[in-house]
């Protein structure tokens, strides 16, 4: 390690290729040589600060009460995820990805499993495809309503906190009871689906649709008209149009500085373009804007459901070509989810062809045709893509994911300079940053 004073990296040529020798550096060198003057302060807020939205690090610049400089340190939670895509198999990735943003795992599942679909030129069946989307739109409401809940928490209204978090309860029970699991459910696999919906599972989403207004309208009842929570919101953390195109913000962000960007309507995917919904949409570009964005949203993601559950017809939620298709036919049982007992029947006594299929597409999996995809989704925090690259082997070569909560979180300099100390911790709430989707 060199003891050069730069505090950046510094590289060189090798015969080996180019070499970077990375270096550290006093607190001064780092973060500015400045720290000598009068009344100014440098603290830390995280990373285990209970207001910043998980495992985030802020190093803020103060004067007085006010924010003159704020950076983003991130890196705490990182976990290899993409990388480690590219030593499973096609199939696998899906129980990696589902934990990136862990709020919105079915997003992800989605997201890349539409990837894999379209680098293997294959479209899933029409109740796939259906059931994509409804419990896609579950996990939306249950995404913001910790999103709400955690803002409630972080604002001091712990009320808001509790309520928040007892309502999404609710759409978490249906989610385990479709999927086998509250979360990352690994239930969107490239084909199709793990299995189809349990028996009854629609008059209990039925029941949801009924409960689900009243919870949101005592939401608004609890904090919209309530003169602290408006004090604290509006005006606070504001970034307008031109601020989030240049920063590639995405989501609610954007949609509460009035532009009504929103994938499900631009470009749409799994038949979006079919459903009747809107795309809600904010004039004030500030806190305020995000959080009655996100109350609206959970209504217009109720309508979807109901037109979702509606539109169910029988038929395959997988694909029929049995060298893509999972070979197990699974089930959900009071262990969790596994094979039937009739599938393990069948491989394990009836036919030895069946056995070594299911062998060999589960170790080896199945191959994809060579070429690369960017495919995007609207998550609950905005624009989701990935950018998937095949050999042609059975496992990915890269997978490369655009979370928007890393994209977002490089708004928070432009929505805290300038302001209190204490509206750091509102704008970085109505950014609403999922730690898991920024270190993946």
């Amino acid at each position: 390690m060199t003891t050069t004073s730069d505090p950046y990296a510094g590289s060189r040529q090798t015969t080996e290729g180019r070499v970077y020798t990375v270096t550290g550096g006093d607190w001064d060198q780092t973060f500015g040589t400045d720290l000598h003057e009068e009344e100014r302060l440098v603290v830390n807020m995280g990373p285990q600060h209970p207001s910043t939205h998980g495992v985030l690090r802020l190093v803020l610049d103060l004067e007085g009460e006010t924010v003159t400089k704020a950076r983003v340190v991130i890196g705490y939670l990182h976990t290899g995820i993409e990388k480690t895509t590219e030593y499973r198999t096609w199939t696998q990735g899906t129980t990696l990805v589902t934990r990136m943003d862990y709020l919105a795992p079915l997003f992800n599942e989605t997201a890349y499993c539409l990837a894999v679909e379209k680098l293997l030129g294959i479209a899933v069946p029409q109740r796939a495809q259906t059931i994509r989307v409804l419990v896609m739109e579950l996990n939306r409401i249950a995404s913001h309503l910790v999103g709400l809940a955690t803002f409630g928490m972080e604002m001091g209204a712990l009320t808001g906190m509790t309520n928040g978090f007892r309502e999404r309860e609710l759409v978490l029970d249906v989610l385990e009871e479709i999927t086998g699991l509250r979360m990352n459910h690994a239930y969107v696999r490239p084909g199709g689906l793990a299995q189809d919906l349990p028996a009854g599972v629609e008059v209990r989403i039925r029941e949801l649709l009924t409960v689900m207004p009243e919870r949101i309208a005592a939401m608004h009842r609890l904090l919209t008209g309530q003169p602290i929570w408006q004090r604290r919101l509006k005006d606070v953390g504001y970034l307008d149009v031109t601020g989030c195109l240049a920063l590639g913000v995405t989501g609610p962000v954007l949609r509460s500085a009035g532009l009504p960007w929103d994938l499900r309507k631009v470009e749409p995917y799994c038949g979006y373009e079919t459903y009747d919904f809107e795309v809600p949409t904010a004039d004030t570009a500030d806190a305020w804007g995000r959080y009655l964005v996100r109350v609206a949203e959970i209504g217009e993601s109720l309508k979807i459901i109901g037109q979702a559950v509606d539109r169910l017809e029988p038929g395959p939620v997988m694909v029929e070509d049995k060298k893509i298709a999972w070979p197990a036919q699974l089930s959900l049982g009071a262990d969790g989810m596994g094979n039937s007992l009739d599938h393990v029947r069948h491989i394990m006594g009836q036919s030895m062809e069946a056995l070594i299929h299911h062998f060999k597409l589960v170790t080896e999996g199945f191959r994809v045709p060579a070429g690369q995809v960017y495919q995007a989704i609207e998550s609950p925090r905005g624009e989701l893509g990935y950018h998937v690259v095949s050999d042609g082997g059975t496992r990915p070569f890269r997978v490369h994911v655009r979370d928007p909560s890393f994209v977002n979180l490089q708004a928070t300099a432009a929505m805290s300079e300038g302001g209190m100390i204490a509206d750091v911790i509102a704008a970085i709430a109505s950014i609403d940053p999922v730690m898991g989707g920024v270190d993946r």
